[in-house]
């Protein structure tokens, strides 16, 4: 039998995608928010496109801080950026 593969949300786009597709945000139990290439690290995670345009829609919509219920620093979302750019940058 074939491996069921989890669908995730894009919290930018909204469209569900394979979960291996996605790339995870992470709000670890200290409150620090990274991007998990690996959908590994201990944390909330919300999960988005890796396209720059679903994480721009996710900051207009705020929909990361309701995802992890807390407001998120403008610097959070310039390193999601960046980080998405650089690919997997592992942490």
């Amino acid at each position: 039998m074939p491996k069921k593969i989890p669908l995730r949300q894009c919290v930018g786009c909204r469209e569900m995608k394979p979960k291996p597709e996605l790339i995870r945000v992470v709000k670890s139990p200290e409150g620090e928010v990274s991007l998990d290439f690996r959908g590994k690290k201990p944390g909330r995670g919300a999960y988005v496109c890796p396209q720059a345009e679903c994480l721009k829609k996710a900051r207009k919509s705020r929909a990361l801080e309701r995802a992890f219920s807390a407001p998120l620093p403008d610097e959070v979302y310039e390193a999601l950026e960046e980080q998405m750019k650089a690919g997997d940058g592992d942490g």
